[in-house]
């Protein structure tokens, strides 16, 4: 049977961070070779990062290395998929799209996540998804603040 719980952290990590890269380097001014470096820097160093820290934790909770080993694969596997998913976007859309591209197909994916997860958990389909889109619209904002703020310095 399907789980959410071994690729829920790494989903969500990649989809709001690669809609946050493409917004926040967007607003900076970014060509496309800049953002789709930056989301294979993410979909591969950072995401072997977090694949590294979810492995450790694991360990710390005594989990048996066997389920420790899978979840910690899973997760990789979720967030390099869900990373390159975003990637498309960059090279199909005009530039000037590229941003509103990037945070809907991101709001799209983490509504399907984390209606799977609200389901899987019997919770409030619709609350649930508010909150988490409220979160994510959040960082998405604060990295187009920071996108302009970083292009307004350097200009």
């Amino acid at each position: 049977m399907f789980s959410t719980r071994k690729i829920s952290y790494g989903g969500t990590a990649a989809v709001v961070t690669s809609a946050a890269l493409i917004s926040g380097l967007g607003e900076a001014g970014a060509t496309r070779p800049v953002i789709v470096s930056a989301l294979l820097i993410a979909a591969l160093a950072d995401n072997l990062t977090d694949a590294l820290s979810i492995h450790i934790f694991q360990e710390s909770e005594h989990l048996a290395k066997r389920e420790a080993l899978a979840g910690t694969v899973s997760n990789f596997l979720a967030r390099l998929l869900l990373c390159s998913t975003f990637i498309p976007l960059v090279w199909i859309f005009p530039l000037s799209y590229v941003q509103a591209a990037g945070v809907t197909w991101g709001i799209s994916l983490l509504s399907v996540l984390t209606y799977l997860v609200a389901r899987e958990r019997g919770a409030n389909v619709a609350t649930e998804i508010l909150k988490h889109l409220a979160v994510a619209v959040g960082i998405i904002m604060i990295s187009r603040t920071a996108g302009h703020w970083i292009s307004a310095l350097l200009v």
